[in-house]
């Protein structure tokens, strides 16, 4: 509650000071002082209500709440290129909460992950990745982030939730290699309380791979 409080008053005095900007240089100016707003446009008090608004929780967010909690999970990947051949199985732990009211949702990912070494032989590495996800009021979408272990990049993906389906489907676009730019299609698959199924997808030229599956199970 403390924290947001503080990012509140943050947030109020930023918006203030930002509103307040012009109408000061307006004020030492040779003209005469208008206090009604322009046409159109909204008044100060109006633009902070908006902003105090658009900082609530939503349904949506409730959405993202059913994922809070301790989970195991089992990973399928597919390595080739045309994502053909058996999979790759491995197994971890997902810990998920919420932070500040319920307005962000961070997951932490640990397990082991099997691939290929120099030599061609299948070698077990350590793994750890930190997903946030979101939902922005301001542009009304599902927003997520992911990074780990493996890599020194940032992947942001927006999407949008379809309730007939119970599906999150995120988009976004990676970079593994420079200028290997990837584009990526993510979903997430609420079956019910204790289960969740995430497929992701690569644009491979023309095509779109599966090259990753992963099924969750809340732990009780």
């Amino acid at each position: 509650m403390k924290s947001f409080t503080k990012s509140k008053f943050v947030t109020t005095a930023l918006l203030a000071a930002w509103i307040a900007t012009p109408a000061f240089a307006q004020s030492n100016s040779n003209s005469p002082k208008d206090t009604k707003p322009a046409s159109g446009k909204p008044s100060e008090a109006e633009m902070m209500a908006q902003m105090m608004e658009m900082g609530k929780p939503s349904e949506h967010h409730r959405i993202l709440e059913g994922m809070v909690g301790t989970w195991t999970y089992k990973v399928k990947s597919w390595m080739t290129p045309d994502g053909s051949g058996p999979p790759m199985e491995s197994t971890g732990k997902t810990v998920s909460k919420a932070l500040m009211g319920g307005r962000y949702f961070t997951s932490e990912h640990s397990g082991k992950f099997e691939m290929p070494g120099p030599d061609g032989k299948m070698q077990s590495m350590d793994f750890n990745g930190i997903s946030t996800e979101a939902y922005d009021n301001a542009k009304k979408k599902y927003v997520s982030t992911w990074i780990d272990n493996m890599s020194t990049g940032i992947m942001v993906m927006e999407g949008t939730f379809d309730p007939a389906t119970k599906t999150l489907t995120y988009t976004g676009e990676y970079e593994p290699l420079p200028g290997m730019k990837t584009k990526a299609r993510q979903t997430i698959k609420i079956v019910n309380h204790v289960e969740r199924v995430m497929e992701m997808y690569e644009t491979r030229g023309d095509k779109e791979v599966k090259v990753m599956e992963i099924t969750y199970s809340r732990r009780s």
